[in-house]
């Protein structure tokens, strides 16, 4: 059964019926969509499509899964293999926005419906989250370090900046006045802009990090 991260990639009949079914999640909420819906928007009789999930709630599961896939082979792993912080910044920022112009439906509902996750399944999918925004504050404290990031709490900025490329997949649509690599730019200068501070040398001590509620990431 298709459920390992290397199997998602690798059978592109899994990766059309996660995508598809985030869509019809995202679009109807996770209660009402059904298992029968999802089965005919895939052509697949239910049956079918068991074969890849046991149910709704391992399908939401896989789906995030899928998702969190797709971060960390689009966005996480090429940015981790750049050693200016700056540039890393900047890599999380575009092609995660990048990726939500073109593959938004599970990556939205990762946001969305994490609460309708079993405990252990909502603890997998916030562990992996959590990894993500501690390399895109450790990206931010790197900077802070070096005198390029503005006074600003870096855990503030993490959320700020996540939240924002996030919200991109709530407005945007394809085939809209703007092309997606315009909205993908645009995103990228304005988040980079209200943080760095590129070009002013002057030392900047590491803001004082605050505590923030553990729902945030759940």
């Amino acid at each position: 059964m298709p459920t390992s991260p290397t199997t998602l990639f690798a059978d592109e009949r899994a990766g059309s019926i996660y995508r598809t079914a985030a869509r019809i999640i995202y679009t109807k909420g996770f209660e009402a969509a059904s298992m029968s819906e999802i089965a005919k928007a895939v052509d697949l009789t239910k049956a079918g499509l068991y074969y890849y999930v046991k149910g709704k709630g391992e399908l939401l599961f896989a789906i995030m899964s899928f998702a969190m896939d797709l971060l960390d082979r689009e966005v996480i792993a090429p940015a981790q293999r750049i050693g200016d912080p700056g540039e890393r910044l900047r890599a999380i920022v575009e092609e995660h926005s990048r990726l939500l112009t073109y593959d938004e439906g599970a990556l939205v509902i990762l946001m969305d419906e994490v609460g309708s996750l079993s405990p252990e399944h909502r603890s997998r999918i916030t562990e992996r989250k959590r990894s993500y925004f501690e390399f895109v504050r450790d990206t931010l404290d790197e900077l802070a370090a070096a005198g390029r990031l503005h006074a600003v709490d870096t855990t503030v900025a993490a959320f700020s900046l996540l939240g924002m490329v996030m919200w991109l997949a709530r407005w945007y649509a394809p085939g809209g006045r703007l092309a997606a690599r315009e909205v993908v730019r645009d995103i990228t200068e304005i988040a980079l802009r209200g943080v760095l501070r590129e070009g002013r040398p002057e030392a900047v001590s590491a803001a004082s990090s605050a505590v923030y509620s553990e729902e945030v990431l759940s």
